[in-house]
């Protein structure tokens, strides 16, 4: 008898995940085998290999399929270092596009919310481009045409630092959005692109939730009333991002928690806030993560200071992001780690109907308000 691989890492992880779930017996956790998920801010990636030529390798692949995982919004294009943005962009697009001719059984590329239920029913991982940091921009906002031709969907403003569109979370001024970020985003309104002000500072996301004439996005985040770190949005922020039929997605990072180490219980305490600012409609999640398994954790965590240190000498680090930090949630990584959070959220009394919604319903929504079915 043969066993299909992507079925046994499947049933596997859905047994260990009900098994961590305490006080919920197997009946009471949704079976989200059907559903729609969307990890609005992620990566397929094996975290045990560092820089491999080609990151979608048999492991990989058979782990997102066992995670359930419909669509991740990958990053691609300049974040941060010495490569000239604009080149690195290109450059990074193309490689995917590659990649994704590579792998046609595995992987589909999104352009449309249509898209999103084509991979769904075809059993395959939709792949959405994304940048984070709008310096490719250099100062001609027409090259938002270039990159929506490229099949770019979504355009995060500003990493940590100031940029020529805004001010990023660490920017020491928070002096909110510039004109030629005005610019971009009308550009980015045009093209029916997804304006992202995750990583942005307040006033930055403020102002550009106002400017936007669609509805945008805060793909990976926390709530500041519940951690009060920078990485973290106000109540203010959501809520106009929420009233304006924006789409806010919670992050497994470190600054869910002021020590630094963040559990699951408090990637449910930020869901829970911002449900209660926003409104079940407007929240997902945005892990900020792979769903590969890291095999050696004391291996991971020699690496992971390398780049704290990295990321601390460029300037791109956030606070609250430190050598003894994860960037993940301890107790909820691996192929099991969105199981595990449907159940979780059940105990916490949350209906089916509105898991289903941050899931991936709402990222849907939103998808399809701004790019169109």
């Amino acid at each position: 008898m043969t066993i299909d691989r992507r079925a046994m890492l499947a049933g596997a992880a859905g047994l260990a995940a009900t098994s961590l779930l305490p006080g919920a017996s197997r009946a009471a956790v949704p079976d989200g085998r059907k559903w729609v998920i969307v990890n609005a801010l992620g990566g397929l990636a094996d975290p045990n290999i560092r820089d491999a030529p080609d990151p979608f390798s048999p492991r990989v692949l058979a782990e997102a399929h066992a995670s359930g995982v419909t669509a991740i919004n990958c990053t691609l294009g300049y974040v941060a270092g010495p490569a000239e943005p604009f080149e690195k962009s290109v450059a990074d697009v193309a490689k995917m596009d590659m990649l994704l001719r590579r792998y046609p059984r595995d992987l589909v590329k999104i352009l449309s919310a249509a898209d999103i239920r084509r991979a769904k029913a075809e059993k395959k991982i939709g792949i959405i481009y994304g940048f984070q940091n709008g310096a490719m921009m250099g100062k001609d906002a027409g090259r938002v045409d270039i990159f929506a031709n490229m099949g770019v969907r979504i355009f995060q403003l500003t990493y940590n630092p100031a940029n020529q569109l805004g001010d990023g979370s660490m920017a020491p001024d928070n002096r909110g959005l510039t004109p030629f970020g005005r610019e971009v985003i009308e550009r980015l309104n045009a093209q029916r692109m997804i304006v992202d002000l995750s990583h942005s500072g307040e006033k930055t996301c403020l102002e550009a939730a106002r400017a936007s004439k669609a509805p945008i996005s805060i793909n990976h985040t926390g709530c500041r009333a519940v951690t009060d770190l920078p990485r973290n949005k106000t109540d203010a922020e959501l809520r106009l991002v929420a009233e304006k039929g924006g789409f806010v997605g919670i992050y497994f990072m470190p600054f869910l928690n002021v020590s630094g180490h963040a559990r699951a219980e408090d990637v449910v305490a930020h869901i829970d806030h911002a449900v209660n600012i926003c409104g079940e409609d407007h929240v997902g999640i945005g892990t900020d993560g792979t769903v590969g398994q890291i095999d050696d954790l004391q291996a991971y965590e020699a690496v992971l200071a390398k780049e704290i240190a990295e990321r601390r000498a460029a300037g791109i680090s956030a606070a609250g992001e430190r050598p003894d930090t994860y960037p993940f949630v301890v107790d909820l990584r691996g192929p099991d780690q969105f199981r595990k959070l449907i159940g979780l959220l059940a105990v916490r009394g949350y209906s089916s109907g509105r898991i289903e919604k941050i899931m991936g319903l709402n990222f849907l929504r939103h998808a399809e308000s701004v790019w169109g079915g």
